[in-house]
């Protein structure tokens, strides 16, 4: 024990500001790259080859193997060729929000939102699933979707729960797709928006989930929008943020949880706009809307 007493002494004795910035970015950065790979396909494959890892250094630390010992050195380069390849999704989604992060430090726009467009739209939603109409609802917050909004029919109306039932009305020309949601304006109606690929709604409970579910979840992936779906086979309502999806609300539920993400109120400092565009499931209001 005083030898270990010694040791720590040694080591604290070195340290130094470098060192502890040295130690604190390194920490930041294995701490950001496992959270933008939690609950995906990735995830399993990086504790495929962790496990992998560890076994080979053991097996050629135990026993001398040369022949295998030299296959793994030279199979080494290989290995980091092909993890690009592995996982290209999560990188490209990662090197996605990076390319956001100059809006982090521009002044963040107001949403011209009034105080009844939530409760339009909850009203909407409810309606809508009683009478099991299928419908995708995306709300615009910070990220811009008008690349999102040319693929569907240009409406700039005002937010109304009636216009809501009209577009998502069964077999009319603008229900199949997404209505996009801009401050107290529809941006536009059977907009086409980009699948989930992250494999959560597989792996999850509710893998009969169909595409509206993976295009709310992959826009939550691509951007800080609110996706709010209704299924068309259950009646069943769900939310889209940041990567994760909220199922089974009812009124009170979805319309708090709408308010808590789509809300008017704009960070105040540069830290607490980079957590609400790239990380915003660990903000305090964010884990109280997900708690069950």
């Amino acid at each position: 024990m005083r030898q270990l007493f010694d040791e720590l002494a040694f080591i604290l004795q070195r340290l130094s500001l470098s060192s502890v910035v040295d130690l604190v970015l390194v920490t930041v950065i294995f701490f950001a790259g496992l959270i933008f790979l939690r609950n995906t396909r990735a995830m399993v494959l990086l504790r495929g080859i962790l496990l992998l890892f560890v076994l080979i250094s053991l097996l050629t630390a135990i026993l001398d193997l040369p022949a295998f010992s030299w296959l793994v050195r030279n199979s080494l380069p290989a290995i980091l060729v092909a993890i690009p390849v592995i996982f290209a999704p999560e990188i490209r989604r990662v090197l996605e929000r990076l390319g956001r992060a100059s809006a982090i430090l521009a002044t963040t726009r107001e949403h011209p939102q009034e105080t009844d467009v939530i409760s339009a739209i909850t009203l909407a939603a409810i309606r809508l699933s009683e009478l099991r109409f299928g419908a995708l609802i995306v709300l615009q917050r910070l990220d811009s979707l008008e690349e999102f909004v040319e693929t569907g029919v240009p409406m700039k109306a005002e937010v109304s729960t009636q216009l809501l039932l009209q577009i998502f009305f069964p077999n009319t020309p603008l229900h199949d797709g997404a209505a996009i949601i801009s401050g107290s304006h529809i941006l536009g109606a059977s907009c086409v928006m980009p699948l989930s690929s992250s494999g959560v709604l597989s792996e999850s409970a509710e893998r009969h989930m169909g595409l509206r579910h993976r295009a709310a979840l992959g826009t939550s992936e691509v951007s800080d929008a609110v996706a709010l779906v209704v299924s068309e086979e259950t009646g069943a309502i769900s939310v889209a943020f940041g990567g994760r999806m909220i199922h089974r609300l009812g009124r009170e539920r979805l319309e708090g949880v709408l308010r808590a993400f789509y809300k008017p109120i704009q960070p105040q400092n540069g830290l607490e706009k980079f957590f609400t565009r790239f990380l915003p499931f660990l903000l305090p209001e964010h884990r109280d809307t997900t708690e069950v």
